[in-house]
Formats: C-alpha cells, structure tokens, sequence
C-alpha cells in the first residue's frame, strides 16, 4: 500500500515538473522581440523590416510612410474611419 502511494506521489510531481517546463518555454516564445526606439527598423520571423513613420494626431486621423527601395507606401486613416494606401515609386524603379 504505502509503495503505490510513493508511486502515486512521484508521478504526480514528475508530472507537474513537466507541465511547469512546459509553461516556462511558451511564455517565453509569447515574448515579442522589441527593437529598441529611435532604430529604423523592427524585426520581425529573425529578418530587419523598415520601420513606418507613422504620424497619429489628435483626432484619431493617422499617416504612415514606408519606403521600400525607390518606393514608397503612403497609407492613412481619417478620423472618421476612411482608409487610403498608395504606392508611389521614383522613375526607373
């Protein structure tokens, strides 16, 4: 009797070892990666992504820039919810 209760204990804290382990190494995967401010970039999947310039005013409205090579993509928000993008590339792009 008392050999199937050290069993039943050893196997329970083995067990809760595990699952401990276990939340230890997914919370340290939720952990984002943060790029220090005042950097240009942001990384994102282990690869450097070109940060946005994003303007937000008072209103809510907001405007963002993201140059990739010798283009450039604009997107902005009205306060009022309207949403716009566009692409604007130098010649010869």
């Amino acid at each position: 009797m008392n050999s199937r209760i050290i069993k039943a204990v050893l196997v329970g804290s083995v067990a809760l070892v595990a699952v401990a382990g276990f939340a230890v190494a997914a919370s340290a995967q939720a952990q984002k990666q943060q790029t220090p401010n005042g950097w240009n970039y942001e990384i994102k999947n282990g690869q450097r992504v070109p940060k946005a310039n994003r303007v937000v005013n008072a209103d809510g409205s907001w405007r963002e820039e993201m140059r990739q090579g010798k283009c450039v993509t604009i997107k902005e928000k009205t306060a009022s919810g309207e949403y716009r993008e566009t692409r604007q590339c130098e010649p010869g792009a």
